[in-house]
C-alpha cells in the first residue's frame, strides 16, 4: 500500500516566510511546489518528512524569466512549461526547449519546477544536466542572506545539495556569450522516463574554429557530470566529425555508469559516446545557422535548413 506516513501542511506567504518555517522547524520540514518527485517517494516510504510547506503563493518572487545583457535568471518557482514555452530561452539556450519536451508529460510539465528538479538531485535529472552544460550558478537563501554557489558545487551527491538547513534555492543564472548554441539528447526506455543516458553540449564559435565548448551528461554518474577535459580538448580546433568522435571518446572514459535495469556500463558508454558527438554537432550547426542568421537581412531566406546550418539532422536513436 502506497500511503505516506503522517506529516503537518504549512501554506508560506513569502520566501521569509518559508526560510522562517524551515528554521523553526528543522530537518523534519520539506518545501514542496509540483511534488512530482517527492511525493511518491513519500508514498514508498523511501522519504519522511514531518512537514510539508507548500510555496505555490510565492509566484510573485520565485517564478520568472529575466533577460539580462549578460545572463538569464530564472526563478525557482518557474515551471517546466514555462521554460518549454519562452522564447527568449528558446533563441539563446535552445537546450532548454530539447530538454524540456522529453520531461514526464505535459501534466508533470505543467506543475513541476526548476528548484524542484535541481534540489531533488536525481542524477538522471534532465534539467540538472542541462544547468551543468551552461555553467549556471545557484542563489541560495538563507537567514543571512544569499550566497551564489557554481552549479560544479550545488550537488554534494545522489539527492543531496550544497542548500542547507534553513535555506532555499531560490534561482539559476545562466551567464550569455555570443556566438554560441546548445543542444541536449537523451535515450528513454519509453517517452517521459528517466534518461538511460543523457548528453548536454555548449559550443561558443570564434570565426571557424572552436572558442569554447562544455559537455554535460547525464544517468551516468552519482550526480550530473560537467567535463572539463572536453572542453580542454575542443578549444582552438576546428569542428570536424573526427572532433566529435575524439569529444564522445573522452566522454564514454570519463563517466561512471553502473549496470542496471535500464542498461549495461558497456552500453551506456556507448551511449554517451553516440550522444556527446550528436550534441556537439547539433550545437556548432545551431551556431552558424545563427551568425548566419544575424547577419543576414529579416526576410532574406525562408528556407527552413538554414535553420540547422543547412546540415541534416543526425538519426535519432540509440545505434546512430
Amino acid at each position: 500500500m502506497q500511503v505516506p506516513a503522517p506529516f503537518a501542511y504549512e501554506r508560506a506567504t513569502s520566501v521569509d516566510h518559508a526560510i522562517g518555517l524551515l528554521d523553526r522547524l528543522g530537518d523534519a520540514a520539506r518545501l514542496v511546489a509540483g511534488g512530482h518527485s517527492l511525493l511518491p517517494m513519500m508514498k514508498l516510504r523511501q522519504a519522511n518528512f514531518a512537514y510539508l510547506i507548500d510555496i505555490n503563493d510565492l509566484a510573485a518572487e520565485l517564478r520568472y524569466i529575466e533577460v539580462e545583457p549578460d545572463r538569464i535568471r530564472i526563478g525557482a518557482l518557474t515551471r517546466h512549461r514555462e521554460m518549454l514555452e519562452s522564447t527568449a530561452l528558446a533563441e539563446t539556450f535552445p537546450i532548454f526547449a530539447d530538454a524540456e519536451q522529453m520531461i514526464s508529460d505535459p501534466v508533470v510539465r505543467e506543475r513541476g519546477t526548476l528548484g524542484g528538479s535541481l534540489c531533488q538531485a536525481d542524477p538522471s535529472e534532465d534539467l540538472s544536466a542541462v544547468c551543468t552544460t551552461l555553467g549556471a550558478s545557484c542563489v541560495i537563501q538563507g537567514r543571512e542572506g544569499r550566497r551564489l554557489v557554481a552549479m560544479e558545487d550545488f550537488h554534494r551527491g545522489p539527492y543531496e545539495t550544497a542548500v542547507g538547513d534553513a535555506e532555499m534555492l531560490i534561482e539559476a543564472r545562466f551567464p550569455v556569450r555570443p556566438y554560441g548554441s546548445s543542444a541536449y539528447e537523451k535515450v528513454e526506455r519509453r517517452a517521459g522516463d528517466w534518461a538511460v543516458a543523457s548528453a548536454g553540449a555548449a559550443v561558443w564559435l570564434d570565426g571557424v574554429v572552436i572558442a569554447d565548448a562544455r559537455v554535460g551528461l547525464a544517468a551516468v554518474g552519482p550526480n550530473s557530470m560537467g567535463l572539463p577535459e572536453i572542453s580542454r580538448a575542443l578549444r582552438g580546433r576546428l569542428p570536424s566529425e573526427e572532433l566529435y568522435t575524439e569529444a564522445g571518446a573522452i566522454a564514454a572514459a570519463s563517466c561512471e555508469p553502473v549496470t542496471d535495469r535500464r542498461g549495461s556500463a558497456d552500453y551506456k558508454r556507448h551511449l554517451v559516446r553516440e550522444l556527446t558527438a550528436r550534441v556537439l554537432r547539433r550545437s556548432v550547426a545551431r551556431a552558424r545557422s545563427d551568425r548566419i542568421a544575424k547577419s543576414v537581412p529579416a526576410g532574406a531566406s525562408d528556407d527552413p535548413s538554414a535553420r540547422d546550418g543547412g546540415q541534416p539532422t543526425a538519426p535519432e536513436g540509440p545505434g546512430d
